[in-house]
């Protein structure tokens, strides 16, 4: 037991429930989680949950634990499971790429990347966009939901820090297949792309 006691046991459980617990955010409540991190693993497991947590990368979150049927209909879900939509999936798997290729390639732990970097790597995969203003904000709209879900930090003058974490979410198994993800990303954007040139181009003939 940490000299928080109770208190600080508490605070480990409540701030792992609300979200995503770093160890730079809040050291001293990191180290009550690493010395009690078996009593929060009970804890949270009655509660259907699993903790995962990450010593080396500094980062701890708690996740539904796989149940049967049986369980399911019996135990709510104090987490609810997320639907990405198409543009959110795309950014968190070239952002993943990214870090991948960081990670081999530099000696650094940290994945700064600006907006308009993240822009370039985005365009070739999303739909058509005549107006660059409007691309500009459905990126920054994308970038805003993954800050809240805590895989990207914001940071002064435009800069984003892919935080390591994603690597919890999207594996190395799922990196191998990723041109493949890729390819299909690609034609999804490109047939969006010609539906939207179709649909101007059926206004333009009205007109």
């Amino acid at each position: 037991m940490t000299s928080a006691g109770e208190e600080g046991f508490s605070a480990v459980v409540v701030t792992l429930l609300r979200g995503v617990t770093y160890e730079e955010s809040d050291p001293r409540l990191w180290q009550d989680l690493l010395a009690l991190q078996s009593r929060v693993r009970d804890h949270v497991a009655h509660l259907g949950l699993e903790l995962v947590l990450d010593e080396a990368e500094g980062y701890a979150f708690v996740k539904l634990r796989p149940i049967d049927d049986d369980e399911s209909a019996r135990i709510p879900r104090l987490v609810p499971r997320r639907q990405l939509g198409y543009a959110v999936s795309l950014l968190l798997a070239l952002l993943r790429k990214k870090l991948a290729e960081f990670d081999a390639k530099s000696g650094e732990t940290r994945l700064v990347l600006g907006k308009d970097e993240i822009l370039e790597t985005v365009r070739l995969f999303l739909p058509d966009q005549a107006n660059e203003a409007k691309l500009m904000d459905r990126v920054e709209t994308q970038l805003g939901k993954i800050v809240d879900m805590g895989f990207v930090r914001r940071l002064p003058g435009d800069q984003f820090e892919v935080r390591r974490i994603l690597k919890s979410f999207v594996d190395a198994q799922w990196l191998a297949d990723f041109d493949e993800r890729l390819a299909a990303y690609h034609e999804h954007a490109v047939g969006a792309s010609d539906d939207t040139r179709g649909r101007r181009e059926k206004k333009e003939r009205r007109a």
